[in-house]
């Protein structure tokens, strides 16, 4: 039988490519996402049965569920958005909403470094009220502040989860070990 470790380490694994490849290439490709989804699922239902199939399926409803607002408005990638389906038909939705607020956290403190060092800070702060203000109108924020803009500083979120799953990943061990 296999061991529940193995819902761990394989998406730190799939995780860190896709981190690797957002790193690199600025996308988190398909044949990375959609087949994890599905090894997830497969997983997660010979480790714990139908239990598994169930956790997995709203593990990864939720990570799409979650994010598909960000992607509609153009502040997330799709890749961004599968790998976090995908990582939730591991990991299911308790876990899941654990390395996405972990995520969360580093992710912004990869903006704030990132805003920093480009020297960015009166635009950011600029752009930020701007946001709020459209979100106050219910208005969308224009293509200046999505990732449509070229000039936008633009944390690769793959790198955020990347680094969240490691840190879930590692704590496991340590917490079992």
């Amino acid at each position: 039988m296999l061991s529940a470790n193995i819902l761990w380490i394989v998406p730190a694994v799939i995780s860190t490519i896709a981190g690797y490849t957002d790193w690199r290439s600025r996308r988190i490709p398909n044949w990375l996402t959609i087949p994890a989804l599905l090894v997830g699922i497969a997983l997660n239902t010979l480790v714990r049965g139908w239990a598994g199939t169930k956790d997995s399926l709203l593990g990864a409803g939720l990570g799409l569920a979650l994010l598909l607002p960000f992607v509609i408005i153009r502040a997330l990638g799709a890749g961004d958005w599968k790998l976090v389906g995908a990582l939730g038909a591991f990991l299911g939705p308790r876990q899941l909403i654990l390395v996405l607020i972990v995520t969360i956290l580093v992710n912004g403190v990869m903006a704030v470094s990132m805003i920093v060092w480009k020297k960015r800070v009166k635009q950011t702060a600029r752009n930020f009220l701007h946001m709020l203000a459209a979100f106050a109108t219910f208005q969308l924020p224009g293509r200046d502040l999505t990732l449509d803009n070229p000039d936008a500083v633009k944390v690769p979120f793959g790198i955020a989860v990347a680094i969240a799953m490691i840190l879930y990943t590692v704590s496991k061990f340590w917490v079992r070990g």
